[in-house]
């Protein structure tokens, strides 16, 4: 017999649940093969996790209906890594290899085989690493087969000598010692870099990237070369960090600020996290890297868990810009010219000459939020109550009229319903109109845009121009940057996020870094009120220093990451009953269950995350260059709902009756539940106008497993008495969103 986990989310039924193999089916049905099989009364895909001679099960076994590939995909290692990940996130094992595992091409499965994996590579000369205290170290003990773990502040600096190179020496290192490597950064941007870097030092044929851009063919090609041990390097986006490597012997998660190492799909794992976790399984180096430092990686450092790879201060000024603080001068903040203080404008004018100016500033578009020009009200969409944004004139039906930047609804004939005026004013100037701005100012200059409306560039020349770019969409410059200029350090500092202080440090470090160091002139000034602790630590730059003073607030006020934190929301219904079933550890507390402040309910997300959302009822967030245009906004009021199924829907597997296959400790047969994402239950279809509401659950950090197990048995519970479907977020980025 054969024991499968099914690819069906439901929580009661995560547990492997036996089959028998036919006779024909024998040599091809292995552990870690995908074979379809009879649930519920539908064909259901899974992976054979074990073969055995007997079985718990008294009554007769369904057999496998077919194996659909006897290639071993699921490692037993990633497996238990997918089980430890369900477990900690309150997930289910088929949400966590929905991940892991890619969908199949057979054609790749059948090309030829390339020969044994390449020999060891000698012990790489440290390089980059010299400049930090404990960086050769740390490169040795990994080359030794030692599991160092460390949280590194990289250093700004040339190609040859910045954190592309750092990273690929490290993974040298730990093919130099026989294991593998698994490195994990923000988006294919990154990868790219890290990618050349790898085949600078390694050499071709060492290594694959793991990305979604290179699209399915591609990105199975090389989960298949890892899975079969041909290649024991990989670098790649989130996903990558459930990646089957070899002999693994360090995973790196480089910038694990960047919320774009949260999984948006249940069970909405951290990156970070999950390589930490995969080190501790498997013995493994753990590096967490970035230019910043998170209140995460600070806590690890506090905990005695990693040790700081730092630079002296005397090599930080050696290869940081000089940074200062231009002061706001008073002047109306909507005004002409407001924005750029004669000071800036002096520093863009002398720094012109010697090459780029970069530009950063926090918000896409042209006037992304606006108000009443008689009343100062704020200017709100009357179909959604969204924030009212100005288009650039020149965009295609752009001339004057507002557009809701939620629902996208045109407002020619807007009113304020306070006063009654007609005419708009700008709140908030987005990098479109910046761009326009400093192209007046500056007769003659050329003014690049990446980011925001504008494509993402890659690279800039070493000449003279304004390289006008949003967070996270600056461009690398040829010879670095002459100068940079961070405007409205308030925009990312008035986030309605816990995080808001550590994000924006991120971000402008993440710029300054882009910049000469200030022995070869670059210079950098942002235009903010000096007197706030972020913008005084990027005077300093002193990532190090701000997260201790994060951290240190954050134990105070008993918030993350000092304690454990859970999120559940959703229908008034499901979440009380979850609550009421969970029986939670000692210590642990509870807020709510209340209604979601200034947000819309979308869905009742299943346990597969693909259903639902969370709509923020927020003015407006600063904008990104990766992360595209915020999610979906519903109208106040009523809540929008899966529909109710309509008679002739299909059954889903596990909502319907009728023989299953045998299970352990009992069989599957007549489950209810969830289906995977789609639909509704009876039971759900009753709550469709249960007023979404949520939770917050809290415990001490050394209780957060016991948080997590209680949360999932009551899922279990819940689920199997078809009860309104729940989303549950553990340690999420921002706890009190919506509160």
């Amino acid at each position: 017999m054969a024991g499968v986990v099914l690819d069906v989310p439901l929580p009661h039924l995560d547990r492997v649940f036996d089959y028998a193999v036919p006779e024909s089916a024998a040599d091809a049905a292995v552990p870690g093969a995908r074979v379809r099989v009879r649930f519920a009364g539908s064909d259901v895909e899974g992976y054979v996790v074990e073969r055995r001679a007997t079985t718990e099960h008294t009554g007769t076994l369904l057999p496998l209906r077919r194996v659909v590939s006897a290639e071993p995909v699921l490692d037993p290692q990633v497996l238990a890594l997918a089980r430890a990940v369900a477990r900690r996130w309150v997930g289910t094992t088929a949400d966590v290899l929905r991940l892991a595992v890619p969908p199949r091409r057979a054609a790749v499965e059948t090309e030829e085989r390339p020969g044994p994996p390449l020999g060891p590579l000698p012990l790489p000369d440290p390089g980059p690493w010299r400049a930090y205290a404990g960086g050769p170290a740390l490169v040795a003990r990994t080359a030794a087969g030692g599991a160092p773990r460390a949280v590194w502040t990289a250093l700004p600096g040339a190609p040859e000598q910045d954190w592309p190179a750092a990273l690929a020496v490290l993974a040298a290192a730990a093919l130099a010692g026989g294991r593998g490597a698994l490195l994990v950064v923000p988006d294919h941007r990154d990868v790219a870099r890290v990618d050349a870097a790898l085949g600078e030092v390694l050499g071709a044929g060492r290594h694959v990237r793991l990305t979604a851009d290179d699209g399915p063919t591609a990105r199975y090609r090389a989960f298949l070369a890892l899975r079969r041990g041909r290649v024991r390097v990989a670098v790649g986006t989130r996903a990558a960090a459930l990646a089957p490597v070899q002999d693994l012997g360090l995973v790196v998660c480089w910038d694990d600020g960047d919320d774009l190492h949260v999984e948006p799909r249940a069970p909405y794992p951290h990156a970070r996290d999950v390589l930490l976790e995969r080190a501790e399984a498997t013995g493994a180096a753990a590096v967490v890297g970035s230019g910043a430092r998170t209140a995460a990686a600070q806590q690890l450092l506090a905990t005695g868990w990693a040790r700081p790879v730092v630079a002296a201060r005397e090599v930080v000024r050696a290869r940081a810009p000089r940074v200062a603080v231009a002061e706001d001068d008073g002047r109306d903040p909507a005004g002409p010219g407001a924005r750029l203080p004669s000071s800036a404008l002096r520093l863009v004018r002398e720094s012109l000459p010697s090459g780029p100016v970069l530009v950063q500033v926090p918000r896409a578009g042209y006037l992304p939020a606006t108000a009443c020009q008689r009343c100062r009200h704020p200017a709100r969409c009357d179909r959604c109550g969204g924030p009212l944004a100005l288009p650039q004139p020149d965009e295609p039906g752009g001339a004057s009229a507002p557009v809701c930047r939620w629902c996208a609804t045109g407002a020619p004939a807007w009113a304020c319903r306070h006063c009654g005026g007609r005419a708009l004013r700008s709140l908030v100037v987005g990098s479109g109109r910046t761009a326009e701005e400093l192209g007046r100012a500056l007769p003659g200059v050329v003014v690049r845009r990446s980011g925001g409306a504008a494509d993402v560039l890659p690279v800039v020349p070493a000449e003279p121009a304004l390289v006008v770019a949003t967070p996270g969409a600056e461009p690398l410059a040829e010879g670095g940057y002459s100068a940079a200029l961070l405007l409205d350090t308030w925009a990312l500092l008035t986030r309605a996020d816990l995080r808001s202080a550590e994000e924006a440090l991120r971000r402008w470090l993440q710029a300054a870094s882009l910049v000469r160091p200030a022995a070869d002139g670059g210079r950098v000034l942002a235009v903010g009120d000096a007197g706030l602790a972020p913008l005084q630590a990027l005077v300093r730059w002193d990532p190090g220093g701000h997260a201790e003073r994060e951290l240190a607030e954050r134990v105070e006020l008993a918030l993350p990451p000092a304690v454990a934190v859970a999120r559940v929301s959703g229908p008034a219904p499901g979440v009380r009953a979850l609550l009421a079933a969970a029986h939670l550890p000692a210590g642990a507390s509870v807020l709510g269950p209340a209604p979601m402040a200034e947000q819309a309910w979308v869905g009742a997300s299943g346990s597969s995350g693909a259903s639902g959302a969370l709509a923020p009822g927020a003015a407006g967030t600063a904008g990104g260059g990766r992360s595209g245009p915020g999610p979906a906004r519903a109208p106040r009021g009523r809540a929008v709902l899966p529909r109710r199924p309509a008679p002739g829907d299909a059954a889903l597997p596990g909502t319907g009756g009728g023989p299953g296959p045998a299970g352990r400790p009992d069989g599957a047969g007549g489950a209810g539940g969830r289906g995977a994402g789609a639909g509704t239950t009876p039971a759900e279809a009753a709550d469709d106008d249960a007023p979404g509401v949520q939770a917050l659950l809290r415990a001490p950090a050394a209780q957060r497993l016991a948080l997590a197990d209680a949360l999932r048995a009551a899922r279990a519970a819940t689920s199997a008495r078809r009860e309104p479907a729940v989303r549950v977020v553990v340690d999420p980025l921002d706890p009190l969103e919506g509160w």
